[in-house]
């Protein structure tokens, strides 16, 4: 890892700065961008310049600048629109994170699979974290015990746009620590689910197929995608007059994953399973219009035939009860912006006692290796096996918080 000041680009992000021009803003200077830098613009309703954006950033262990987490709102009070989730330089495994560079998975695919790549967009990524979490292990036979753990995550969770409804491949950092000597630091593009579909989120039964996924190549991963469609909206957001709508059953996102870090033979180095879950996403799956994304913030205005229609805080609070028309899905006045994010943390097993503590994998944690080679990302993992793991339903975090701030607004 490189050190901290030779890795840290942003602006007053641990409060060192390279190559600082007079307005106190970040010159890359001469250092390669990622192809996820530089990529964010600002719309009619942002206030905050695209060079001030661009300031909020880090080298990664490539050597080339990333984007990295920053607030909502930058210089001045100004808005960026979009929030990444919770600061992450409180977090105890901040040190850890090299700068927390986004796109640096996507990045290393690029190189190793030109002709298949993924890129996401710089709004989607979310960060969330938890020192000191009491997390139950299962020991032999029944025993159960507490021990104390940290984690630092981040899942490129975009909830704005049709992307997810076919792409199953996101970019996933997760470090994670506790007090037996458990430590895996891990970058990757996690497969959550299969590609092409996902999973309707109000029953967790039916498939719903939704196009040719990006990369054509996806590989099939653990756990689902589950995102809400228009039968959700119809069964629980619009209601017959003196009901409220159940905007949690309709619009409730949940990514399960599944993740391995493996050799290149297939063993499995390192297993963790988080769920990621989003409040009030500013979308939903509907195939009856184009592009096939349908707006929670305009089913507040809509009534059926049989005179249904959503009630609740969620529509009262963006539309000032009605009395505000034409609010639209961008709108900061929105409540649709999934910002409300959280996560669960689930199974963190090591199957490492024989190895190193540093691997090489591919973009996917496969094909791990002791020496790097085109394209392959460095993951850390603590020389141990700890055959216990965080029971499935472990601890939540993050549910008690919520990153909607001053013009925080899809896209987000």
């Amino acid at each position: 890892m490189l050190p901290t000041a030779s890795r840290l680009l942003l602006l007053g992000l641990a409060g060192v700065a390279a190559c600082s021009s007079g307005d106190g803003f970040v010159d890359p200077g001469s250092a390669t961008p990622a192809i996820a830098f530089g990529i964010w613009t600002p719309g009619p309703n942002d206030t905050c310049t695209k060079e001030q954006h661009d300031a909020y950033a880090v080298l990664g262990p490539d050597g080339k600048v990333y984007p990295t987490w920053h607030p909502p709102t930058g210089p001045g009070g100004c808005t960026f629109g979009h929030e990444h989730g919770r600061d992450p330089r409180g977090s105890d495994l901040y040190d850890d994170a090299g700068g927390l560079p986004f796109g640096h998975a996507n990045e290393q695919l690029a190189i190793s699979d030109p002709a298949n790549p993924r890129n996401e967009d710089h709004v989607g990524h979310k960060v969330e974290w938890q020192n000191d979490m009491q997390l139950e292990f299962s020991g032999a036979g029944s025993a159960i015990f507490e021990m104390q753990c940290d984690v630092l995550t981040k899942l490129h969770q975009g909830t704005h746009s049709k992307d997810a409804f076919t792409n199953n491949v996101h970019e996933l950092i997760y470090h994670f620590k506790c007090q037996d000597g458990t430590e895996m630091h891990i970058t990757m593009l996690t497969a959550i689910g299969t590609p092409g579909e996902f999973v309707r989120s109000c029953d967790r039964e039916v498939h719903i197929t939704a196009g040719a996924p990006t990369p054509a190549n996806s590989p099939n991963g653990g756990g689902f995608r589950a995102i809400p469609d228009r039968f959700c909206v119809e069964q629980h957001m619009l209601v017959p007059p003196g009901q409220n709508s159940n905007f949690f059953s309709a619009l409730h996102e949940t990514w399960e994953t599944s993740n391995q870090i493996r050799t290149a033979n297939g063993h499995t180095l390192a297993s963790f399973n988080p769920y990621f879950q989003v409040r009030l996403p500013s979308r939903f799956h509907d195939p009856a219009i184009a592009p096939v994304v349908g707006r929670p913030i305009d089913v507040c205005y809509e009534v059926t035939a049989s005179g249904e229609r959503a009630a609740g805080v969620a529509c009262d609070e963006s539309t000032d009860d009605g009395q505000t028309l034409g609010v639209t899905f961008d709108d900061p006045r929105s409540e649709f912006n999934g910002a409300g994010h959280f996560v669960d943390i689930n199974g963190n097993h090591l199957a490492n006692e024989d190895g190193p503590e540093v691997w090489y994998t591919d973009a996917y944690g496969r094909n791990g290796r002791t020496e790097p080679f085109p394209g392959s990302i460095r993951q850390r993992l603590a020389s141990m096996d700890n055959f216990v793991g965080v029971d499935a339903g472990g601890p939540t975090i993050g549910d008690d918080r919520h990153y909607s701030a001053t013009g925080v607004r899809a896209p987000n």
